[in-house]
């Protein structure tokens, strides 16, 4: 008789154990989850604060163009970074942001010859291209090259770097979405 009341303790005693692990793991997710998921959701957001790029490119001020996916890793990683850029200079540049698996941009991507994301375009207030770059960037060479859009003199430059997500067509669609190499 008594050992089935321990049992009886026992079973309750680790269901409460149980419960509360259960409940502090779920608001310690709900809490942290801006931490937990939040290139993710600057990625997602980008689409919502991205200038068009038809306006983008005919009024008269640089422009930021990224081109991006939301399954890509390396533009996780490069996610808060461009959201300090834009934050820090959306008064003076144009930022626009590209999805790649979006067909909507399909004539910029070609036009631009993306291959390998994420890709940062900058082009000077008259539309010219100044830089490439390709995969993960270094802020400060990204800061300097934003700061070096106002210059008259400026050669073109690409800089890739081999941490990048390769874009490949997808076969079994004919209007070519993206998808992950």
């Amino acid at each position: 008789m008594q050992s089935e009341s321990r049992e009886q303790i026992l079973k309750t005693n680790l269901k409460t154990i149980l419960i509360l692990t259960i409940s502090i793991v779920m608001v310690s997710l709900f809490l942290f989850r801006n931490l937990l998921f939040k290139s993710t959701y600057l990625l997602k957001s980008f689409g919502e604060l991205s200038v068009e790029p038809e306006i983008a490119f005919t009024n008269n001020k640089p422009t930021f163009l990224e081109f991006y996916a939301e399954w890509c890793e390396v533009c996780k990683e490069m996610a808060p970074q461009v959201s300090s850029f834009k934050d820090e200079y959306e008064k003076d540049i144009n930022f626009v942001f590209l999805n790649v698996d979006n067909q909507k941009w399909g004539t910029y991507i070609q036009k631009f010859a993306v291959n390998g994301i994420p890709q940062v375009n900058l082009f000077d207030r008259k539309g010219n291209l100044v830089s490439t770059f390709i995969g993960k960037q270094d802020e400060i060479k990204i800061r300097q090259s934003i700061n070096n859009l106002e210059k008259e003199e400026k050669p073109y430059e690409e800089i890739i770097n081999a941490k990048f997500s390769t874009i490949q067509e997808n076969k079994n669609n004919e209007v070519s979405p993206r998808s992950h190499g």
